[in-house]
């Protein structure tokens, strides 16, 4: 026999060892009854899972090009409450092919194809799973009589629907589009779960690692990752969990945001009221137990901010947070930057109702130091502030500041009153500061210098910025010395009008007038502002000055009196003068009647109205103004007579 037809008889067998092989894989689905195909995916997936699956609808099954088992409406866990963990529209399993030849059907891994999962929790810690984990658990102990079957669990176009019945709520969330991979441990001990989902409208990509997942199941401890990224946050976890006796989680906690402020908007919670509240990155040890996060070794960031501490919050229904920050440097001026106190053309104060979202449901006990801090154009030192929040409520109680030179300290409350507006309080005392950096920053006012004390002990409430100005009331205290009232000469000006009453322009808005003390009293009730002591005494010139301000108005009605301390003349020169006008641009003009009775050429003007002979008087003044300015210290001329 020759090799030609050797090689030609060896193609034939093999030719017909594939036909008859074909044949076989064509044949074994008809030959294998549907009904037991589907017995034996039950038994698989209870022996792996502890799940007892309800299989209502048609069963297909396709043996090539792959083994293939599908079962249409699959119920897993017990239906009987109306509320099963899972449904799902089809079940798909794909069969180990070569053991099926052998006549055994073992499941290489199974998809469920949009399946709705439903997770309860119920009053008392229990959920509709309490029963399914301890099946599944009591299914993952170790059972030499069987072999371990399929690992991966397969999720496609899936919805998780989280009913939180807990403590007499009803909050349902739901995520959508879920595609997830589950590695089940069929062999080893471990757990992963890595895949995709949609909770509010956002994509999320998610993960998550149990080193020990019968020890989970059963509440022992066991080695937890998780990991969670999408557009508002992302977060990472790194540790160990334990749910026996109670629930106790430690491990790394990493969580970013590139907003916290829109984070919050999409969770649902009570963002913050003005501003700030933007890119923000935590890192720290933390451990959740008894109903509380532990966070220590904080390092947070936050606007720009980076500050070290510790920090605790509450999990059991209460927004609680508690902690202890210090920071080397701190700028508040993002927070502050969204208080508009006044309105668009900056004459009035803000219309705009304010509201105070999320006061109401937070409680806040922060501690926070910093060796500087930052609001808008104000620098301080070193800071020790403490915030409180409670039943909606807001205190900022400052120990000790370093500011404008000197020391601040005081408190600062806001809070939401009764008619849905707020409640604002300021008790604050700044001492040894220099004033024209101090008012200039904290009320815009450049007009005085030197070292002072200030205390403001002010409250008022109404929805807008303007109905609190209207409702204001309280006290103010100034005392300074060894300074100046800038932008005003008065001993210049005094000794201008002493020499000729008539002849100065009365213009107070240029120059400096220093003074050795500096005392002002005010006394606030219902925006209206009295002053009770506003006396300046100076070198050369001592001020008196007495009338009301309008705080919602923002105008000023005072009088005054200006003295020289030596008089040219010898005598006691006075000048009474007043104050009018917008606070920010008031109109300051000596007494005008005051002026006439100290020049000598308005003497027979006056008594020419007492003799009511004024026409050729007037003519006599205005020809005296008009002269020299000689004239003016020139005798006075002869009244004219009185008619007969």
């Amino acid at each position: 026999m020759t090799a030609a037809t050797g090689f030609k008889r060896l193609a034939i067998a093999v030719a017909a060892v594939l036909a008859a092989a074909f044949a076989v894989l064509i044949a074994v689905p008809f030959l294998i009854p549907a009904g037991a195909v589907r017995d034996a995916v039950s038994r698989e997936i209870h022996a792996v899972t502890g799940l007892d699956p309800i299989l209502r609808g048609p069963v297909s099954v396709s043996l090539f090009p792959s083994g293939i088992v599908s079962f249409e409406d699959v119920v897993l866990g017990d239906d009987r409450t109306g509320e099963p963990a899972v449904m799902a529209e089809k079940l798909t399993a794909h069969l180990r092919y070569f053991p099926l030849l052998a006549g055994r059907i073992e499941i290489a891994d199974v998809t469920l194809v949009r399946p709705t999962i439903t997770v309860t929790f119920l009053p008392g810690g229990h959920s509709n799973w309490s029963g399914l984990i301890e099946s599944l658990a009591h299914a993952l102990e170790p059972d030499r009589s069987h072999a371990p079957s399929f690992s991966e669990i397969g999720i496609r176009e899936g919805v998780v629907v989280v009913h939180n019945r807990y403590a007499g709520t009803d909050v349902t969330e739901r995520l959508e589009g879920v595609e997830f991979q589950l590695a089940w441990p069929s062999i080893s001990r471990s757990f992963g779960a890595n895949g995709r989902f949609v909770w509010r409208e956002e994509p999320l990509e998610a993960s998550l690692t149990l080193s020990d997942f019968l020890s989970a199941l059963t509440g022992e401890r066991s080695g937890l990752k998780l990991r969670v990224a999408g557009a508002p946050v992302k977060l990472a976890f790194d540790g160990a969990a334990s749910y026996q006796p109670t629930l106790n989680v430690e491990g790394t906690l990493s969580v970013d945001s590139p907003s916290l402020r829109d984070a919050m908007r999409w969770t649902d919670a009570h963002e913050p009221p003005f501003g700030g509240f933007g890119r923000f990155a935590l890192r720290a040890q933390s451990k959740i137990a008894d109903g509380m996060v532990s966070l220590s070794g904080v390092n947070v960031e936050l606007d720009g901010n980076s500050a070290e501490g510790v920090l605790t919050l509450s999990t059991d229904g209460r927004r609680a947070v508690q902690g202890t920050l210090a920071a080397e440097a701190l700028d508040l001026t993002p927070y502050v930057s969204g208080i508009r106190l006044l309105a668009a053309n900056e004459r009035s104060w803000d219309r705009v109702p304010i509201t105070l979202d999320g006061f109401t449901d937070l409680a806040l006990d922060l501690r926070l130091s910093a060796a500087s801090v930052k609001i808008a154009n104000a620098q301080l030192g070193r800071t020790a502030v403490a915030a409180n929040m409670r039943n909606g409520k807001l205190d900022f109680a400052i120990g000790e500041s370093q500011a404008f030179g000197g020391v601040a300290k005081g408190s600062l409350g806001l809070a939401v009153n009764a008619t849905g507006g707020i409640a604002a309080a300021s008790h604050l005392q700044f001492v040894d500061v220099d004033l024209d950096n101090c008012l200039g920053q904290v009320f815009g006012l450049h007009r005085i210098e030197g070292k002072g004390n200030l205390a403001l002990n002010l409250e008022g409430s109404g929805e807008s910025v303007m109905a609190v100005a209207g409702t204001l009331s309280g006290t103010a205290t100034l005392t300074a010395h060894g300074g100046a009232l800038t932008g005003i000469n008065v001993e210049q000006l005094l000794r201008r009008l002493e020499r000729r009453p008539l002849g100065g322009n009365g213009d107070f808005r240029t120059g400096r007038t220093p003074f050795d003390q500096l005392a002002v009293s005010l006394k606030v009730a219902q925006g209206v502002v009295a002053v009770e002591t506003m006396r300046i005494d100076g070198p050369a010139v001592h001020l008196s000055v007495s009338g009301q301000a309008s705080i919602p108005a923002r105008d000023l009605d005072l009088t005054g009196v200006a003295r020289l301390a030596s008089s040219a003349t010898g005598n006691e020169f006075e000048l009474p003068f007043v104050v009018q006008g917008p606070w920010d641009d008031p109109d300051m003009r000596p007494d005008p009647q005051s002026l006439i009775r100290r020049s000598g050429a308005a003497a027979p003007l006056l008594e020419a109205i007492k003799e009511r002979t004024a026409g050729s008087a007037v003519r006599a003044v205005i020809d005296s103004i008009l002269a020299s300015p000689n004239a003016s210290s020139a005798a006075p001329p002869a009244a004219p007579k009185s008619p007969e």
